[in-house]
């Protein structure tokens, strides 16, 4: 209700100003070029220009958005939202939305993934690793290939393999029987301890 009854009264100052104005433009420009158009035409041009003004249709369409708020919470008992309000508040939440589509996509994607790993695990049968040692010295640089993940391998951490220590570089899943790949790189020293991780070369 005080929206409508605002936008009447606002509406009110805005004709007496904007149609003041326009007439007095239109009648000097009238008189300047020497057109001779009448009063009612000025006036209606006038008339004509104020209606086509944003200001005038923002004020019109509060005046039917508070009609249209107030006959629904009078006759339907539903608050509606301002107009600007509501277009804010709809941004809002589809940005919530979007967001949480996305954490929901990340979260289908990882599962989808571990569901394919255990599938693939289940249908591959067991081997032993496969160790592949390039360079020398601190150069050295080792690949493992596993039919199974080692769950604790995760890099940066520590790998002692006979009197050799090795820091865990990358680990990535590949293709056939032995689809889980691990590199390390050969450390100059190191001493044995509880997050070190003792592997056997087979």
């Amino acid at each position: 209700m005080y929206e409508s009854i605002g936008a009447v009264v606002a509406f009110g100052y805005w004709y007496l100003f904007e149609m003041g104005r326009l007439m007095t433009e239109l009648i000097a420009a009238n008189a300047k070029s020497g057109a001779g158009a009448s009063e009612i035409q000025i006036g209606g041009t006038a008339l004509t220009l104020f209606y086509f003004h944003p200001v005038t249709w923002l004020l019109l369409g509060m005046f039917f958005e508070g009609a249209v708020r107030l006959c629904s919470a009078a006759f339907a008992g539903n608050v509606v939202g301002s107009l600007p309000l509501v277009i804010v508040e709809r941004a809002a939440f589809w940005m919530r939305y979007a967001r949480k589509a996305r954490v929901i996509g990340k979260n289908a994607k990882s599962f989808a993934g571990a569901v394919r790993e255990r599938a693939r695990i289940a249908m591959a049968k067991e081997v032993a690793d496969q160790v592949e040692s390039s360079g020398t010295g601190t150069d050295e640089v080792v690949e493992i290939r596993a039919s199974r993940r080692k769950d604790e391998w995760i890099a940066p951490r520590v790998v002692r393999m006979g009197e050799g220590y090795y820091r865990l570089e990358k680990n990535w899943v590949g293709g056939g029987e032995r689809p889980f790949c691990y590199r390390l790189r050969r450390l100059e020293a190191g001493v044995p301890g509880r997050n070190v991780i003792l592997y056997e070369r087979e």
